[in-house]
This record gives structure tokens, sequence and C-alpha cells, in this order.
């Protein structure tokens, strides 16, 4: 099940990839989002699914859109090929690939993630935090300040596009007919 939903996020990316119009570009975004959210909650990560699929699939989707409303729906061709840039992209790919070589097995029961942080936790969320729901308590308590960061981002995205979208709708109906 989750080496097909892979799959399919490989061939959304490299239709991403491909797309000059800007508009099959983002629905293309939407879908891969859509399938990261099922591969979240296949993966039995439902609460970070359900989130992926709010703000990745439905908020973003609907902030590029709208973005789109006020931009043109085809890409420029570059004047040049992009070579330093790709070349980057592999490098930062490449080092992102052999950091993750390091890394535990997954779920193995001996990481020192459930060595330590995990019972940390679990043990002592309720006295630390004064929240019974551990899940609650980590969201909004041991990350609360990333848990902010997040939701000012996708406030502070929101707010551009309908600051946008007003400052064009003004416009249009200052212009002489």
């Amino acid at each position: 099940m989750i080496s097909v939903l892979l799959t399919l996020m490989a061939i959304a990316t490299t239709a991403i990839i491909v797309q000059r119009n800007l508009f099959a570009v983002v629905i293309l975004f939407g879908i891969y989002s859509f399938l990261m959210a099922t591969v979240l909650v296949a993966l039995d990560a439902v609460d970070v699914g359900m989130t992926e699929a709010s703000v990745g699939a439905g908020i973003s989707t609907v902030l590029f859109l709208g973005v789109l409303y006020l931009t043109r729906s085809e890409e420029m061709k570059p004047m040049h090929r992009p070579l330093l840039p790709l070349a980057f992209a592999l490098a930062t790919g490449f080092m992102l690939v052999y950091g993750t070589l390091g890394l535990p097995a997954f779920s193995d029961p001996d990481a020192p993630m459930h060595r330590h942080v995990a019972p940390r936790y679990i043990n002592e969320g309720l006295r630390e935090t004064g929240v019974p729901n551990i899940v609650t308590a980590v969201l909004a308590s041991y990350r609360g300040y990333d848990t902010l960061g997040e939701t000012t981002v996708v406030f502070t995205a929101g707010i551009g596009v309908i600051a946008l979208m007003r400052r064009i709708r003004r416009r249009r109906r200052e212009q002489p007919k």
C-alpha cells in the first residue's frame, strides 16, 4: 500500500517538474500533498496526516490558486539552462539522503527517541504541563513555539493573498471603462 502511494507521489513530482501550466502544477501539488497525508495516515501518524491534508492539500492549494488568479497561468521559459540551481538541488538532495543513513531503523524500539524522549513525555507530561492528553501536551506545550510558528506562517500567507486580491479588485474598479 505505502509503496503504491510513494510511486504515485513520484509520478506527481515528475509531472510537476515537466509542467509549464501553473494551474496544473497547483492541482498536482494538491494531489501530492493529499498522497503524503495518506502515507502519514497509513504509517499511523493520523494527527500529522490530518494536518497535512488540511494545511497542505487544503489551505495551501487554495492560497496558491488565489495567487495564480493574480498572475499569469503559464510559466515563463527560462532564458538559459538552470544548471547551477539543478546542481545545487541535486547536491542538497544527496546530502539529505546521506544524512538519513545514520538514522535508526524505522520503528526501532531501541532508538534514542524511544529510550529517552518518549518515556519522559509519557511519564512526566501530565506533571510538567498539566495537560492529560499526551498529544496535546506535546503539540501545545513541548512544541508550543513550533506550533505557534506554523500557525503564524499559514495565517500570514492567507492575509497576504487576501490583501493582494483586494488590491487587484480595487484597481479594476478604478480603471475607466
